[in-house]
C-alpha cells in the first residue's frame, strides 16, 4: 500500500463523513420539528419509545445526534429521564440502516440490476438528480436535493475507501496488525477509539466494511470491533453533557451502561458458545453484507435483552450521578445542533409564555372587583417569569436564526420573535391593572352599579380577545386568529365611548376626577392589551402566508371591507353593546 492509497483512504473517509453530515442535516430539515412533538407524545410507553427512537435515528442518520437531542430535552425539563431509556435503545437499532446501504459495495454479479445497486454505478446519477433539484427547486425540493447529494457523496467516499484498502491484503504490516486484533478486548478498544474520534458508529462500521473487502477480516475479528463502535458513540453524548444538569448527565450514563453491559453480555455469550461448539464460520472471512447482519443482530439482541431492565438502568444512572442542586435551563444550547427540534421547543416555551400572560391578565382583572395580596404577589411573580421567557427565547431565537433553517422553520422563528414581545407587554399591562386595583382598594373607591355594568362589557371583550389570541397561537389556527382584529376594533370603539361618557358625567358633576383617572388608566390598558392581541394574531397569519406584511395586512383588511371581517365585526359589536348611558358615582 503506497502513499497514494493512504491519501485515497483519508480522502474517502472525508467524503464519507461530509456526505453523512449533509445527508443527516437535510433529512432533519425535511422532517422539521414535528418529530419532537411526536417524541414527547409517544414516550410514555416503552414499545412506542423503542419504535420512535429507531424511526427518528433512521430519519436523521445519527444515534449520536439522537443522544444529544435527548440530553438537551431532559436538561430543559421537557422530557423525563425515564422517557429516554427506550428511545436510546431504539436509536441503536435505527443506526444499523447505514451498514445495510453500504453493504452494496460488496455486490459481485453480472446482472445489470444488481450492478446498478453498487455505489459506483448509481452515485453519479443520484448526485446529478440532487444537484438539479437543489438548483431548480425550492424549500422541500431543495432539501430533498441535498439529501441525494449527501447520499451520493457518502457512497463515493465509501467507494474510495474500498479501492484504497485493496492492496492491504498483501501488506505484511497489515497482517501483523490483524493478528493483534484477534484479541476481542483489542477489537472492542479499536472500535471504541475510532468511533470516538470520528463521532460516528456508522462511519466506523463503514470503514470495517471497506477493510473486509481485502478478505482478511473474519467474523471473530469483526464482532468485537462492531461492539466497540457502539460504545464509541457515547463520546459525543459525554461531550454534550458537560455543564448539563444531573438528569441530562444520567441520559448519557444510561446510554453508556446500555452499550457496555450489552457488549459484555453478547461477547460472553458469543465466545462462550463458540468455545463449546467451535463454529468454523468464526474464523472465515466476512463480507460487507455479513458486517451489516452482525451489526443489526448485535443491536437488536442487545435491545431486547436489556429492554425489560429499563428501570434498573435508570436506577444505575441515578446511583452514578448523584442528586445536586443544579438549576434546569429553559432552553438548552445543545438543541441548536438540531435546529428543527430547537424551533419546536421554542414554540412549546412560547405557548407556556402565552398561557402565563393570559393568566396574569385575567388575575389582574379579577382584582378590580376584589383585591387580594396573594393574587397580587402571584401576578408579580408571573411578570418576572414573562421577562425571563422573553429574554431566554429572544436570545435563543436570534442565535437560531443564523443556522441553516428551512423556510417553514425560518417563518416560525420570525413569528415567535414578534409574538414573545407582545406577550411580555401583556404582562406589563397586567401589572398596570394591578396598580389600578391597589389604588381602588387603598382609597376605598368604587363604581356605581351602572358603571360596573358598562365596564363589564369591555372586560368580557378583553377576556374573549385574550382567549382567541392564545388559542390561535397555540393551535396555529389562522381562522381563530382572523377573529381577533374585528374584536380589537370593537374594543377601540368601546374605549372611546366609555371615555366620552366619563367626560359628560364629569361635566355634570356625577363623577369625581380621582375616579376618572382610575377609569382612564383601566381603559387605556385594556385597549393596549387588545392591540398586542391583534399583533400576535397577525403573526399567526403571517407564519402561514410569509409574503404578507403586518401593516399591509391590517390596512388591506380594514380598507377592503371583506364580508368575513364585516360580519365578524358586526357580530362582536352586537354582542358587546353598551347599556344606555348611565353615571359613575362614588359610593
Amino acid at each position: 500500500m503506497d502513499i497514494f492509497s493512504v491519501f485515497t483512504l483519508l480522502g474517502g473517509l472525508a467524503f464519507f463523513l461530509y456526505g453523512m453530515n449533509v445527508l443527516s442535516s437535510a433529512l432533519e430539515k425535511m422532517v422539521g420539528g414535528k418529530l419532537e412533538s411526536v417524541l414527547r407524545a409517544m414516550t410514555s410507553n416503552r414499545w412506542k419509545g423503542l419504535a420512535l427512537g429507531a424511526v427518528i435515528t433512521i430519519a436523521i442518520q445519527s444515534s449520536s445526534a439522537m443522544t444529544v437531542m435527548l440530553v438537551g430535552l431532559v436538561n430543559s425539563g421537557i422530557m423525563e429521564l425515564s422517557q429516554t431509556v427506550a428511545v436510546i435503545m431504539g436509536s441503536s437499532m435505527g443506526t444499523t440502516l447505514t451498514a445495510w446501504i453500504l453493504s452494496a459495495t460488496g455486490i459481485q454479479s453480472d446482472s445489470f440490476w444488481l450492478q446498478m445497486l453498487k455505489p459506483e454505478s448509481f452515485s453519479p446519477l443520484v448526485a446529478l438528480i440532487g444537484v438539479v433539484m437543489t438548483m431548480a427547486g425550492k424549500d422541500r425540493k431543495k432539501d430533498a436535493g441535498h439529501v441525494l447529494i449527501g447520499f451520493a457523496v457518502l457512497m463515493t467516499g465509501m467507494t474510495f475507501m474500498s479501492q484504497s484498502v485493496s492492496p492491504l491484503a498483501e501488506s505484511p504490516v497489515f497482517q501483523d496488525l490483524l493478528i493483534m486484533f484477534k484479541n476481542p478486548l483489542m477489537g472492542v478498544l479499536l472500535g471504541t477509539i475510532v468511533t470516538g474520534i470520528i463521532q460516528s458508529s456508522a462511519a466506523s462500521v463503514g470503514i470495517l466494511q471497506s477493510l473486509c473487502l481485502t478478505g482478511s477480516i473474519s467474523l471473530g475479528m469483526a464482532f468485537p470491533i462492531i461492539t466497540g463502535a457502539n460504545i464509541g458513540t457515547c463520546v459525543t453524548g459525554l461531550l454534550s453533557a458537560i455543564g448539563a444538569n444531573k438528569n441530562a448527565k444520567r441520559v448519557v450514563a444510561v446510554s453508556i451502561y446500555f452499550k457496555v453491559i450489552g457488549t459484555i453480555i453478547c461477547l460472553t455469550a458469543f465466545y462462550g458458545v463458540n468455545a463449546i461448539f467451535q463454529f468454523d464460520i468464526v474464523d472465515e472471512p466476512i463480507n460487507a453484507f455479513g458486517i451489516a447482519v452482525v451489526h443489526t443482530l448485535f443491536n437488536v439482541v442487545n435491545t431486547f435483552v436489556l429492554l425489560p431492565f429499563s428501570k434498573q438502568l435508570e436506577k444505575l444512572s441515578k446511583l452514578t450521578i448523584r442528586d445536586t442542586n443544579t438549576q434546569e435551563s429553559l432552553l438548552d444550547e445543545r438543541l441548536m445542533l438540531s435546529p428543527a427540534f430547537a424551533i419546536s421547543e421554542c414554540r412549546a416555551l412560547a405557548v407556556k409564555m402565552a398561557h402565563t400572560a393570559r393568566d396574569s391578565m385575567l388575575s389582574a382583572i379579577r382584582l378590580i372587583d376584589e383585591y387580594s395580596a396573594d393574587a397580587a404577589r402571584e401576578i408579580t411573580e408571573q411578570e418576572e417569569q414573562l421577562d425571563l421567557y422573553e429574554d431566554t427565547l429572544g436570545t435563543f431565537l436570534v442565535k437560531l436564526s443564523s443556522k441553516d433553517l428551512s423556510q417553514a422553520d425560518s417563518n416560525e422563528a420570525a413569528e415567535l420573535l414578534h409574538a414573545i414581545g407582545d406577550f411580555e407587554r401583556i404582562g406589563d399591562h397586567a401589572m398596570n391593572i394591578l396598580r389600578v386595583a391597589k389604588e381602588i382598594d387603598d382609597k376605598d373607591l368604587s363604581f356605581s352599579d351602572k358603571a360596573q355594568e358598562e365596564l363589564g362589557v369591555i372586560t368580557q371583550a378583553i377576556i374573549e380577545i385574550l382567549n382567541l389570541t392564545v388559542d390561535s397561537f397555540e393551535r396555529e389556527d389562522t381562522k381563530l386568529a382572523a377573529k381577533v382584529e374585528p374584536l380589537e376594533q370593537v374594543v377601540d370603539g368601546l374605549k372611546l365611548e366609555l371615555k366620552n361618557r366619563h367626560v359628560r358625567r364629569l361635566q355634570e358633576g356625577r363623577c369625581t376626577i380621582e375616579l376618572g383617572f382610575v377609569l382612564t388608566d383601566l381603559l387605556t390598558n385594556y385597549e393596549r392589551v387588545s392591540d398586542h392581541c391583534s399583533n400576535i394574531a397577525v403573526t399567526v397569519i403571517q407564519a402561514k402566508e410569509s409574503a404578507m406584511e403586518a401593516h399591509g395586512y391590517l390596512n388591506e383588511l380594514k380598507s377592503s371591507g371583506s364580508p368575513e371581517f364585516t360580519r365578524a365585526y358586526e357580530e362582536s359589536l352586537e354582542r358587546y353593546a353598551l347599556p344606555k348611558s348611565g353615571g359613575h358615582a362614588v359610593q
